[in-house]
C-alpha cells in the first residue's frame, strides 16, 4: 500500500506540475555511433523536449492549490474561438462504442493527452488531491494545436518483424568483424555496472513520448489495429470517470511495456558480464531483464501461431531476451511476452516483440556517463506498424560507492480490492465478496463491462468494424 501510494503521489506531482516545465534536450539526444546503420542509431524525427505538453494540467503546485494556480488547458465554457465541440464526446457519451466514427477526431477526447486521462479527476476538483470531486461532463480541454508527430513515434527502419530487424543487425555486425566474443579478462563493459538515475528525478529529464503527455489520444489510436483502438478508448472512457484499474493497485503484474513508463520504474541497477546482462528496476513491482548473450531462440513454433522462445512455450511477463555484443554496444531481441496493458497507454498482445540497443554515452573526454536505450516494438496484432522509444539512462553510482543503498526488492501486499467495481481499501479482519480475476485474460475489462457498461453496444467481434484514415 505504501509503495502504491508513493507511486500515485509521485505521478500526480510530476504529471500536474513538472510536465509543464521545459526540459533539457540532452535527455533524448542519440549518440553518434560512427557509421550509418541499417537498424539502429537513427536520429529522432522530433524530441518531446522541443514540444509543448498537450494537457490539460495544473500550472503551479498540485499539492498546495493557490488562488493564482492556472489550468494549462481550457474549461468547456472558455474554449478558443477556433474550437467547435462535437455534439457528443467521450466526456458526455453514454455509449462510446457507438462513437467509433468520431475516435479519429481529437475533439472527441477534448484534445486530451493519454496522461491527462489519468489526472482528469484531479483536474476536475478544486483541490487535485480530491479525485472524486467534479462532474465528468465538465472535464477540461487540452491544446488542440499541440501534438507530437506520428512520424517520430513509428520506427524509421522499415523492418516488418523483430526477427528481420535482429538478423539485419547481426549481418551488419558480422560485416564489422563481430559479434564480439569476450571473456572476463577482456570484457570492456564493466563500466556499465552500477546504478542509473530514475526517470523523474535529478537534473536530466528523461521524458519520451510513451509518457503520454505530448501526444493527442487520436494520434495514438492511429497506430493501433481496430480491436486495440477499441480497447484504448475503453481505457480512456473509464479513466476519466474514476473507474481506473491500475494493475499495481491490486498487486497485479505491471507488464512488459511498463518498463518505459516513469512512474513504474525508478533507479536502474545494471550488472553486465560477457554472457549475461541483468537490469533490475521497479516501483510497485520488480522488473528484471536478463539478456542471454550468444543464445538463439527456439523457432519451432513460429509459423504455427507461436513465437520465438528460450524456455517452455509459456508467455513470460517480461519476455525472454537474447543478444550479442557489437564492441561495447549490446543488441537484444525479446519475445514470448505475456499480453497485458499499461494504463493510459495501449494494450499489447502475445505477439509483442522488441529489438533493443544499449549504446554507451560518453562525454567529450571519452568517459562513460550512461546508456542510450533505443527500443523498436513489433506487435502485428496490436500495432499497424512498428514503433520506437528512445531514452537515455544516466549512471549516478557504482556499486562500490559507500553511499549507494542496495536494490530495494519490492514485495507488494494487497490492501485494495475491487468490490462491485469500486477500488475498496480494506483493513485486517474485513470480510469482502471476492471474485477471482482471470489474470491471463483482461481482468480490468471484465470489471468495467460488468459494472459500468450495462446496455452499451459492445461488439462481440470488432475485427474490420472500424476504419481509420
Amino acid at each position: 500500500m505504501e509503495r502504491t501510494t508513493k507511486l500515485w503521489t509521485t505521478a500526480l506531482a510530476t504529471g500536474l506540475t513538472a510536465l509543464s516545465i521545459a526540459a533539457p534536450t540532452l535527455a533524448q539526444d542519440m549518440p553518434d555511433i560512427g557509421f550509418k546503420s541499417v537498424g539502429r542509431g537513427q536520429k529522432l524525427a522530433a524530441s518531446v523536449h522541443d514540444q509543448k505538453t498537450v494537457g490539460p494540467a495544473w500550472i503551479g503546485d498540485a499539492f498546495q492549490p493557490r488562488a493564482d494556480q492556472k489550468l494549462d488547458g481550457f474549461r468547456p465554457d472558455a474554449l478558443p474561438k477556433n474550437i467547435k465541440p462535437l455534439p457528443v464526446d467521450i466526456f458526455t457519451s453514454k455509449d462510446f462504442y457507438k462513437d467509433k466514427e468520431l475516435w479519429s477526431d481529437p475533439r472527441y477526447f477534448r484534445c486530451n493527452s493519454q496522461m491527462a486521462t489519468e489526472f482528469q479527476r484531479g483536474i476536475l476538483s478544486p483541490n487535485p488531491l480530491i479525485p472524486t470531486a467534479g462532474k465528468t461532463e465538465d472535464g477540461p480541454w487540452g491544446h488542440c494545436d499541440v501534438d507530437y508527430p506520428r512520424k517520430a513515434i513509428v520506427s524509421p527502419y522499415g523492418f516488418k518483424t523483430a526477427q528481420e530487424h535482429y538478423e539485419a543487425l547481426m549481418k551488419e555486425t558480422k560485416g564489422r568483424g563481430g559479434p564480439s566474443l569476450y571473456t572476463y579478462k577482456d570484457f570492456p563493459s564493466v563500466e556499465w555496472n552500477g546504478v542509473y538515475e530514475r526517470p523523474v528525478a535529478g537534473p536530466r529529464n528523461q521524458q519520451n513520448w510513451y509518457w503520454g503527455a505530448h501526444t493527442q489520444i487520436s494520434t495514438m489510436l492511429s497506430l493501433l489495429t481496430p480491436e486495440y483502438r477499441q480497447r484504448s478508448v475503453e481505457e480512456a472512457y473509464h479513466q476519466i470517470r474514476g473507474h481506473a484499474i491500475w494493475p499495481s493497485t491490486f498487486c497485479w503484474p505491471e507488464g512488459f511495456m511498463r518498463r518505459w513508463y516513469p512512474f513504474a520504474v525508478w533507479e536502474h541497477y545494471v550488472i553486465a558480464t560477457p554472457d549475461l546482462v541483468q537490469i533490475s528496476t521497479g516501483v510497485a513491482d520488480n522488473f528484471v531483464t536478463n539478456v542471454y548473450v550468444g543464445r538463439e531462440f527456439n523457432m519451432e513454433d513460429v509459423g504455427k501461431g507461436g513465437v520465438p522462445r528460450l524456455g517452455a512455450a509459456v508467455p513470460r511477463w517480461y519476455g525472454e531476451t537474447i543478444g550479442f555484443w557489437d564492441k561495447d554496444t549490446l543488441i537484444t531481441w525479446t519475445s514470448n511476452i505475456q499480453p497485458w496493458k499499461s494504463h493510459s497507454e495501449f494494450e499489447f498482445s502475445n505477439k509483442m516483440q522488441s529489438i533493443e540497443i544499449y549504446t554507451p554515452i560518453r562525454d567529450k573526454a571519452g568517459a562513460f556517463i550512461g546508456l542510450n536505450h533505443e527500443a523498436v516494438f513489433y506487435d502485428p496484432e496490436a500495432l499497424v506498424e512498428p514503433i520506437r522509444i528512445v531514452r537515455n539512462l544516466h549512471k549516478i553510482n557504482k556499486y562500490t560507492d559507500a553511499t549507494e543503498a542496495p536494490y530495494p526488492f519490492i514485495e507488494c501486499v494487497q490492501t485494495i480490492f475491487s468490490v462491485n467495481g469500486v477500488n475498496a481499501p480494506t483493513t485486517p479482519g474485513t470480510t469482502i465478496p471476492f471474485e477471482m480475476p482471470d489474470m491471463y485474460g483482461r481482468p480490468w475489462a471484465t470489471i468495467w463491462q460488468k459494472y459500468f457498461e450495462q446496455g452499451m453496444s459492445r461488439p462481440d467481434d470488432s475485427e474490420n468494424l472500424f476504419k481509420f484514415n
